[in-house]
């Protein structure tokens, strides 16, 4: 992950689950009966109350229930849930303008008119503020959007019009319109007191909507000029799928990467330990794409779906990929999964192995080992901290490792060690940079000792534990999973953590800890489950250290007893699948952040114009 993409995801930060609609009502409700028991005079507590619920909370039950409503009849997608939570959020926009109106008021000479031209312009804008998260989320024509935005300032203005007694300016209806539509002594008496209400003033609320509608319309077309000229897609697809996702789990964002992405081949290697009856007992799968970008989008929970798949204990570790070989949508994993069960089925065993081998070389440390003619080999470059290792140095260092005279080899980056988002450089392994060549010098070196060392008897153990830590606390619903390998007295222990990277430091204090083992390595599976609560959740930044390395210490020594005679054997497939694409991930990181910072400073524009030209309309019509 570059730093671009770090800021694209850190945006998630500001992203939130709705609640459910009936909750938002129900608290939209709440304020409005204490608003009214703060600005309404009944002779009774509970008739103020009534009062705040009826002229405030109506027009938001009305824009919660009735939106998805218009909406969905034009075939918009917006659900009761975001519905509900923006309908409260505009109610509770019109009361804090309405209160700063009324202090101001209160202090100065402005007067009751003021009060009233604020709620006007309150109803304008939260109409605007609809209007934008409706166009953005259920990408409809600015016409349609305006119906099911208007819906909130429609009520509340049909209310004012009611109970203000503005029907009495006009030389219209009969006795039974007047019966609904002139109720001034119905009204509570700061409404029935408003003498001014004419309909002049509604006429300003509608210039003052077509205002808004014209700022919004001009804000979103500024806004998506630079992601159709760079990307060809939409900024509002992005919008609505990146909201849709952590909002409410829907599948919307996979649609948008669909457009953007790319064929490619990548290889799936499997690597399977099974007892000599034939029943399997572990399973090594790596496909060599990126598990993101986050949640359960594209591959971001592919070690859960690798490890459900699998007959014995899995161990999906990162692949050699970056962020350009995230997988467009949950449908390719299957792909996935079906040329790594063709691996399965077209591997050859053999119960012999070397010890396990370490090569340093420059920053890069690669641990491997052999079973019969094809190796296990684990990259790290801790204590130094690091990211992704792109997928081309990866192809480079399988290729170095097998000029020895390997047959296959499992390319693993550990992905143990780093220091969060800060920075340019975050680590990313790309090719031409000094840490690409230690590890194919690395490689190199690794596969001759490999091919040339002595093989012996092979005997396995694993063990895992769930544990009762949650993505929140970067672990991922895999848990902590352990396999060792016992060779001519030598045992390997291999650590898999289900998270995305280590802070700096663990690694190695998990290392010293661990007895009973002769060589240890420890790896995490970049799940991407994790990244749904913030952009940076790595494994102990939120758990207690302490607690893991016991945990894995235990973990070593279940599999040490559960150590028995085995065979072994590797074979790779490869998989046609839709990945983000080469640069891909980069433009799409640098143009949102782009539109990000000219978005705000475009939003405060608009804003500072529309309360300009406010003023100007209500001096112009006063």
């Amino acid at each position: 992950m570059t730093a671009t993409q770090g800021n694209l995801a850190g945006l998630s930060r500001f992203i939130f689950r709705a609640p459910r609609w009936y909750a938002s009502i129900a608290f939209a409700l709440l304020i409005a009966a204490a608003t009214g028991v703060a600005v309404f005079e009944a002779e009774f507590p509970l008739d103020d109350a009534w009062q705040g619920v009826f002229y405030l909370g109506l027009p938001t039950v009305t824009a919660a229930l009735g939106t998805p409503l218009v909406d969905g009849f034009f075939g918009g997608k917006l659900t009761h849930n975001r519905s509900s939570l923006l309908a409260l959020v505009c109610e509770l926009v019109v009361i804090a303008i309405v209160v700063i109106a009324a202090l101001l008021a209160f202090v100065t000479p402005l007067g009751q008119e003021f009060v009233l031209n604020a709620l006007l312009f309150a109803l304008a804008a939260i109409f605007g503020l609809r209007l934008l998260v409706v166009m953005a989320v259920s990408r409809q024509s600015l016409p349609v959007a305006s119906a099911a935005a208007s819906l909130q300032t429609a009520a509340a203005a049909l209310l004012l019009f009611v109970y203000t007694g503005t029907m009495r300016y006009m030389e219209i209806g009969g006795p039974i319109s007047r019966a609904f539509l002139y109720r001034p002594d119905n009204a509570p008496a700061r409404l029935s007191g408003l003498d001014y209400m004419t309909p002049k003033m509604f006429g300003v609320l509608a210039v003052l909507s077509g205002l808004c509608i014209f700022a919004v319309w001009l804000f979103l077309v500024l806004v998506d000029r630079p992601w159709r000229s760079t990307l060809g897609v939409s900024s509002l697809d992005f919008v609505r799928g990146f909201v849709g996702h952590i909002a409410e789990g829907t599948r919307e964002l996979e649609d948008f990467f669909e457009d953007l992405g790319e064929d490619a081949l990548v290889p799936v290697t499997v690597l399977s330990i099974r007892r000599p009856d034939g029943e399997e007992k572990a399973r090594f799968v790596l496909p060599m794409i990126h598990p993101g970008p986050m949640g359960e989008i594209g591959g971001g929970n592919l070690p859960e779906r690798v490890a459900a798949d699998a007959n014995g204990v899995a161990f999906p570790p990162h692949a050699t990929a970056g962020h350009d070989f995230n997988l467009v949508t949950n449908r390719e994993v299957d792909t996935i999964l079906a040329r790594a069960n063709d691996a399965y089925e077209s591997i050859e065993y053999d119960d012999t192995a070397t010890k396990s081998q370490v090569v340093s070389e420059g920053e890069a440390t690669l641990t491997g080992q052999a079973f019969g003619d094809e190796a296990l080999i684990i990259n790290t470059f801790a204590p130094g901290c690091a990211d992704d290792v792109d997928y081309a140095v990866g192809l480079s260092v399988r290729s170095e490792a097998k000029n020895g005279g390997l047959q296959d080899v499992l390319l693993v980056d550990a992905h143990n060690c780093n220091d969060g988002l800060d920075g340019d450089d975050l680590g990313h392994v790309v090719p031409g940079s000094q840490r690409s060549f230690d590890m194919y010098e690395g490689a190199r070196e690794l596969g001759q000792r490999l091919t040339a060392a002595d093989r012996h008897d092979l005997r396995c153990g694993v063990a895992w534990d769930e544990t009762d830590w949650e993505p929140r606390d970067g672990i991922g619903p895999l848990g902590v999973r352990v396999a060792v390998f016992e060779v001519d007295g030598q045992r390997s222990a291999y650590v898999l953590i289900d998270g995305n990277n280590m802070e700096p430091g663990l690694r190695e204090r998990i290392v010293d800890r661990i007895d009973g083992a002769d060589a240890v390595e420890v790896m995490t599976t970049d799940t991407h489950v994790v990244n749904t609560v913030e952009a940076e959740n790595q494994v102990g930044s939120s758990i207690d250290e302490t607690r893991l390395i016991s945990l894995i210490e235990e973990l070593v020594g279940e599999a040490i007893d559960d150590l028995e005679p085995v065979e072994a054997g590797m074979a790779t497939e490869q998989a046609q699948v839709t990945v983000f694409g080469n640069d891909r991930t980069e433009m799409l990181a640098s143009t949102a952040n782009a539109v990000v910072s000219l978005g705000g400073a475009l939003a405060a524009l608009f804003v500072l114009a529309v309360l300009g030209i406010s003023a100007l309309v209500f001096f112009l019509t006063g």
